[in-house]
């Protein structure tokens, strides 16, 4: 009896302890306008909201009050409010806007757009742009530095990583890398920009300081041939430690081991996985995947898929409330 009496406890404590991390994930469906909520705690859908003509790049407002989303048919960037999941307002993006980042301070939005070959500085505040600078072709990976004084666009035709300083808005130097550059991460101490090539099939690891690539990691996947093995998205875990890399049509994801360039693991998820985000806790990464029209849920700590969990039309970006 004294036995039982301990199991009840231990089930009852777990019980009233709940999910221990519940988080809203933010995903944008590229075909059918809309934006769908997930809750990360239950993985259900909790709400589809109507947005702009081809929604693309989605990021949050660091105190998780804003969603920003390219509605990239519709030439602008529209702020959704996370309490009311309601469109209150919108930036001028320039044309064609895809992907974005929002400086360390939350003041600034860096757009790249792609018609325009022009990466956009947006004062969030006062919703004014404060400049244009002009890039190679087709600009749309956009990563900025945690001390926020460099910023990264790629640009997919000239194949390149320019380096912007965020201050004087010039672009000091220009990497180039292999062919259709989709994304930029930094690593959290701001020491290597990490790019993925689409067509060229790598990722190319830029050494921030010396401007130069100093790894390119390639990929191999049995049973699959190179071609459609497709770098795309790029998230890198907190600690530094790891890289995980959506493969697009070959419907896997990389876990990379950031101080050898190893490959550990390739993770089986949905159709065309496109972009990825960790939640705040680290302990669980979602991707969007395209052709299935789902996301996947992936546990850190094994890097084994959970749950796959339909949304919308063609899913592309995904980012995470940061509480």
């Amino acid at each position: 009896m004294q036995r039982r009496a301990w199991v009840l406890a231990i089930v009852a404590t777990g019980i009233m302890a709940g999910p221990a991390s519940a988080y809203t994930a933010y995903v944008s469906n590229e075909k059918d306008n809309t934006m769908t909520v997930v809750d990360t705690a239950t993985m259900q859908v909790v709400k589809t909201v109507d947005v702009g003509q081809r929604p693309r790049g989605i990021t949050i407002s660091h105190d998780g009050k804003f969603i920003y989303l390219c509605a990239s048919d519709d030439n602008t960037i529209q702020i959704i409010d996370t309490a009311t999941l309601e469109v209150v307002g919108t930036l001028p993006s320039g044309d064609d806007p895809e992907l974005f980042v929002l400086s360390p301070d939350g003041k600034t939005l860096y757009v790249a757009n792609e018609n325009d070959n022009l990466v956009t500085a947006i004062d969030v505040d006062s919703k004014e742009v404060k400049t244009e600078i002009p890039v190679g072709v087709e600009p749309e990976g956009m990563a900025v530095s945690p001390d926020g004084k460099t910023m990264v666009n790629t640009s997919e035709t000239t194949s390149m990583a320019h380096f912007i300083d965020t201050e004087s808005h010039d672009v000091t130097d220009n990497v180039l890398v292999d062919t259709r550059p989709r994304f930029a991460a930094f690593k959290p101490d701001g020491s290597q920009v990490w790019v993925s090539a689409e067509v060229g099939g790598t990722v190319s690891v830029i050494d921030n300081a010396k401007r130069a690539v100093v790894k390119k990691i390639k990929f191999a996947i049995p049973g699959l041939r190179a071609e459609t093995i497709q770098p795309v998205g790029i998230a890198i875990s907190a600690d530094g430690r790891k890289a995980y890399v959506a493969l697009g049509p070959a419907n896997h994801v990389a876990v990379i081991n950031t101080e050898s360039y190893e490959v550990e693991k390739y993770i089986l998820v949905g159709q065309r996985v496109w972009h990825l985000d960790f939640t705040p806790d680290q302990k669980t990464l979602i991707t969007t995947n395209g052709n299935s029209n789902d996301i996947t849920f992936i546990d850190t700590a094994t890097d084994e898929p959970v749950q796959s969990v339909t949304v919308g039309q063609q899913p592309w970006g995904v980012v995470i409330s940061p509480q």
